[in-house]
């Protein structure tokens, strides 16, 4: 049966609604980020470029590193942009654009998100990458979907324990990454963790500048949390969003992490711009090596 026009949206030249994609501009291998700016900054190591085009937030360039076809994409911050990102990146390869239904046959993608982080253990280094293993969401995106059955509750219930989590706060949910993309990302170099995905900077982030915290002890609590010999290790802003949209469409998605701040020792990077090119150079050269 069709979709409805209202459900999903195509512009008047045939491309997807917000992304303005068409199905032969995208890649099976897709890097997202959050910066329109830094899609740039990964494309500029890229043979050539067969496809750019941008609307808001939303720039994508499509083309090729060391012969292997990739698209970039940049989601801007929060994981409601990350619902629309996902959504309409799926429909471009799951969806038939004449009928308006749903194909017989599903495409996966694989999603790997390059984007910088903040560290909550003292011992993780200014500077660092780290891949996401795990993500654990504060924000409420993945409640709207039917979506218990690829949750991990265990832990998220003990975190809700743990944090003594305030009851007008959306409930956390946690969703593991690919372990196959985890697997291929790692190194001797590299760092494995569980992310946090915030719903803002400053004050769900525990930082103070004007305004007084629901929780003064939230950041210090996270840190001290433990499942299974795993600790939270990072705070961010998309990871969850992907993680679980991802499982549920039926992609595989990672989360690369480059450490710019420390809020255990309340240090920054000297050199942001440096320790961005350092990780899209890495993530690009382990992505030749993916299978697809």
């Amino acid at each position: 049966m069709p979709i409805a026009e209202s459900e999903f949206i195509l512009n008047e030249d045939g491309s997807i609604y917000h992304l303005h994609l068409k199905p032969e501009h995208l890649a099976q291998t897709v890097i997202t980020v959050g910066d329109p700016d830094r899609v740039d900054q990964v494309t500029k190591y890229f043979e050539h470029i067969e496809f750019k085009i941008q609307k808001r937030e939303f720039q994508t360039q499509t083309g090729s590193y060391k012969g292997k076809r990739i698209t970039v994409i940049s989601t801007g911050i929060g994981t409601d942009n990350i619902d629309i990102v996902l959504n309409e990146l799926d429909a471009l390869v799951n969806i038939d654009f004449e009928t308006r239904e749903v194909k017989k046959k599903h495409r996966s993608l694989n999603i790997i998100r390059i984007g910088t982080s903040g560290a909550l253990q003292s011992d993780i280094d200014i500077d660092s990458f780290l891949v996401s293993e795990m993500a654990i969401g504060f924000d409420s995106l993945l409640h709207f979907y039917d979506s218990q059955h690829i949750l991990s509750h265990k832990i998220s219930d003990y975190l809700v324990q743990h944090l003594k989590w305030d009851h007008n706060k959306s409930t956390p949910y946690a969703v593991s990454g690919d372990d196959n993309l985890v697997n291929l990302m790692r190194s001797d170099t590299i760092r494995t963790g569980i992310t946090v995905t915030n719903v803002g900077f400053y004050g769900p982030q525990s930082r103070v500048l004007r305004l007084s915290l629901q929780d003064n002890d939230l950041n210090a609590k996270m840190a001290s949390f433990s499942h299974e010999k795993k600790k939270i290790t990072n705070l961010e802003m998309e990871t969850a969003g992907i993680y679980g949209m991802s499982k549920l469409l039926g992609h595989r998605a990672v989360s690369m992490n480059g450490i710019l701040a420390n809020r255990a020792t309340g240090k920054f990077s000297k050199n942001p711009k440096e320790t961005v090119e350092r990780l899209i150079k890495y993530t690009l050269d382990k992505i030749i090596a993916m299978k697809e």
